[in-house]
């Protein structure tokens, strides 16, 4: 049985860092960039479609306009910083991306298959199979998409790029993979041991750095919620 401590450090990891799961938003070489592009055959996609780029923790997604163009929903500081055009609508950089979701900035943006994906499989309307959900026509889904383009506030749990990609396809933003993410926390705090773990590592703040009030009240409240939570 996994430790479910363990998976939500290492979610919560992914989801902060996203370097190793979102390197395909660096800039890289010419010869990167056509090498992308002979990888993905958009005849077979058809406007409305939902496509998913699966990392190790979590999915990105995105809704197909046509045309080799993908809305999506991209955290980035660069949109909380400046309003030039020429600059946020180049490919989103590991740091923007980083940096972006730490201040809940983000936009709903147009990129090509190619900078969405950069190199990963794509599965294309995989959702519809895993929640079961009948989708709205595939005009209506796009079109949806499309009203939405521009600035948004990003939340990891509550806005972020499947709850936008269920709202287009299905009518209501849902977010499966933070659902599950919150469960685990749950579980988290049900696990008396969370209490025990917490407990000991107040005591030993409190023994290294003293009886001081940025050390003593976590020490004390935070095993108590826990307890009182459990």
């Amino acid at each position: 049985m996994k430790n479910p401590m363990l998976e939500v450090v290492s979610l919560l990891l992914e989801k902060l860092l996203l370097i190793s799961n979102f390197t395909f938003f660096s800039s890289g070489a010419a010869g990167e960039d056509k090498e992308r592009n002979s990888l993905y055959e958009t005849s077979s996609f058809h406007r409305g479609d939902v496509l998913e780029v699966p990392r190790t923790h979590l999915t990105h997604y995105g809704i197909y306009l046509g045309d080799n163009r993908v809305a999506h929903m991209m955290p980035d500081i660069l949109l909380a910083l400046t309003d030039n055009e020429g600059r946020t609508q180049k490919v989103v950089s590991n740091k923007r991306l980083i940096l972006g979701v730490i201040v809940k900035v983000a936009s709903i943006r147009v990129d090509t298959v190619e900078d969405f994906a950069y190199g990963a499989n794509i599965l294309v309307n995989h959702l519809d199979q895993s929640l079961q959900k009948k989708a709205l026509l595939n005009e209506e889904v796009a079109r949806r998409a499309e009203k939405l383009l521009g600035l948004t506030p990003y939340s990891l749990l509550w806005n972020n790029c499947e709850h936008f990609v269920t709202y287009c396809r299905y009518g209501t933003p849902i977010s499966p993979q933070s659902d599950k993410f919150c469960e685990t926390v749950k579980i988290i705090i049900r696990d008396q041991r969370s209490v025990l773990a917490s407990a000991v590592l107040g005591l030993a703040s409190i023994v290294c750095t003293g009886l001081v009030s940025y050390t003593t009240l976590p020490a004390i409240f935070i095993p108590f919620f826990l307890w009182m939570a459990g």
